[in-house]
């Protein structure tokens, strides 16, 4: 399909002579007039379902949007979506398929739109892999589109302290090391998540909704609002409106997904100390809109932007709390007054950055502390490090800032999967200045590429967070934080050097240098070599074979239509 098609697609296909009379008939008996088969068709793309509290709210945004459309000119067609919360399948074989739901929401709302030759789509989805699914879909189609956010979820309450979803992580390894008892783990479970939206720091579904909003995908101060507020529903109609109006004016998202949107993507979740995940999702809706961006472009980018917002899970504060201060639009300005944003990037309204931005005060509120000067940042030097070495030919992805200890020298303590490591942490066979390695779980191998924020937080909960390294081939929740590195590649189910690592050897982790060394010579490593060989694969059939047989490496994203002929 060529980048730039007929403007209506679907409505010249359904007004021109008898043979489309028959779309006309199935058309009519969903209340279509003679008067709508002029209208641009837009699908309405609903991540809707009751799986998980950060989806639970789009049906009444899905509502509002869909009378915004109608009101506006357009005729709306709305399609499911699907979801996984990763915060319940969590530490479970369930979490396998989180990645990969990524593929299939982009691929479901491709097929929907393709084939009905839908003019436009607007997407409404919460939870983690609803943001970048439908991004990558709207760059492979390149038809007009925009994405609305369900919204962050409100702090949790407990003893004055704000809790968020891995408060309850964290928790169950506090009481795993007694720290807790029976009746505080229960008071944090109880407390954690009060409502609709998705996880409350600068977790993965907040860092998606930002780096949208920067890349003028989405309306701005639209990526931090809460789920339960009205001026969310309010968004979702504002941004039909805009859709319908972009298609008016032809603006499709390869126009706006331009190398420089992706910069200014990355330079803001820099800013805000945004989620590991960020890496992968961003090379993959690359890799969709066909713009060249690779893992040392976050490298690069890291050393020129400071992070300046102090926000959970390794800061004080939630996203609401941002909001309140301004949000995306003002940590943008920040930005672009320092000259690390490009302003005259174009967004969904047709306005560029700068343009949108132009009423935006150049240093933040008085008052508050979550966004502080750009001046007087927490860190002077981005968070989210891309770590080379035998370990990682292909790098690592690390969250370097807030460490007390940059490097760790250490024996390896050596799991194939998250469950023995899981196991080995609550039974206490972890100690200070170990290097947890959990293998097997990368994109081919898990399959599926699980989140290990069920280690991680048990760590910390052990007070272990500072003291032991964790290395692994699978990701991390937007949650984690200490000294941990994912992504690592190649995997170990690619013959990565992750695989010949063997228990009690010495592995090093220096965020300063941006090293991930296992500290064996050559000879023995090329040895080791020749004894491996690939495993069986965990999934023959469904799904998760299916994903496992065309994912590509980390590196790039984790995409499964790449290099397919």
């Amino acid at each position: 399909m060529s980048q730039k098609t007929d403007k209506r697609r679907r409505s010249s296909t359904i007004t021109e002579g008898p043979a489309r009379t028959p779309n006309r008939a199935m058309l009519r008996a969903m209340g279509y007039t003679d008067a709508d088969f002029g209208k641009p068709i837009v699908g309405v793309a609903n991540g809707y379902s009751t799986i998980t509290p950060c989806n639970m709210g789009l049906n009444a945004l899905t509502d509002r949007a869909v009378a915004a459309l109608e009101g506006a000119g357009a005729k709306a067609q709305t399609f499911g979506t699907i979801t996984v919360s990763d915060g319940i399948s969590m530490g479970t074989p369930g979490m396998k398929y989180s990645l990969a739901s990524r593929e299939v929401i982009a691929d479901a709302i491709e097929t929907a739109c393709e084939a009905e030759s839908m003019d436009g789509v607007i997407a409404l989805g919460g939870c983690d892999k609803n943001m970048p699914g439908a991004m990558i879909a709207m760059a492979r189609m390149n038809i007009p589109a925009i994405f609305v956010y369900g919204g962050t979820i409100k702090p949790g309450k407990l003893d004055g302290e704000d809790l968020t979803v891995v408060s309850a992580f964290e928790a169950v390894g506090q009481y795993a090391a007694h720290k807790i008892d029976d009746a505080r783990l229960k008071k944090v479970e109880c407390n954690a998540c009060p409502g609709a939206g998705a996880c409350g720091g600068m977790f993965t579904a907040n860092t998606m909704s930002s780096a949208f909003e920067a890349m003028g995908l989405s309306l701005p101060y639209s990526s931090t609002m809460a789920a339960e507020d009205e001026e969310k529903a309010d968004s979702a109609a504002a941004a039909a409106e805009a859709l319908v109006a972009a298609i008016e004016a032809d603006i499709r998202p390869r126009d706006l997904l331009t190398r420089e949107a992706f910069e200014n993507a990355i330079s803001v979740i820099m800013a805000m100390g945004g989620s590991t995940n960020a890496v992968l999702h961003l090379l993959a809706i690359a890799h969709a809109a066909e713009v060249e961006l690779t893992i040392d472009d976050f490298e690069r980018i890291r050393g020129r932007v400071p992070v300046f917002c102090d926000l959970k899970p390794s800061g004080r504060f939630v996203i609401v709390d941002l909001h309140r201060a301004g949000g995306v639009p003002q940590v943008m300005k920040m930005l672009l007054e320092a000259g690390l944003l490009h302003g005259d990037c174009r967004t969904v309204t047709g306005r560029t950055l700068a343009e949108v931005l132009a009423d935006v005060p150049a240093r933040p509120p008085a008052g508050q502390e979550v966004i502080r000067p750009i001046d007087d940042p927490l860190y002077k030097t981005g968070h989210l490090a891309i770590l080379k070495g035998n370990l990682a030919e292909e790098g690592g992805v690390a969250k370097i800032t807030g460490l007390k200890k940059p490097a760790i020298t250490g024996p390896a303590r050596v799991f194939d999967s998250e469950e023995e490591a899981m196991a080995a942490i609550l039974e206490d066979r972890i100690k200070a200045g170990d290097v947890v390695v959990i293998r097997y779980e990368g994109p081919k191998g898990g399959p599926g590429m699980r989140e290990m924020l069920s280690p991680t937080s048990a760590l910390v909960g052990r007070g272990l967070g500072e003291s032991v390294g964790l290395i692994t081939d699978g990701r991390f929740s937007g949650g984690t934080y200490g000294m941990v590195v994912g992504h690592v590649a190649p995997e170990a189910a690619a013959g990565g050097t992750i695989a010949l690592v063997e228990e009690g050897d010495s592995v090093t982790i220096d965020a300063e240098a941006r090293l991930l060394q296992l500290n064996v010579d050559d000879a023995e490593l090329a040895r080791r070599r020749e004894r491996w060989s690939p495993r069986p694969p965990r999934a023959k059939r469904g799904v998760l074979a299916k994903y496992a047989k065309l994912v590509s490496t980390a590196s790039k994203g984790a995409v499964t239509d790449a290099d397919l002929f």
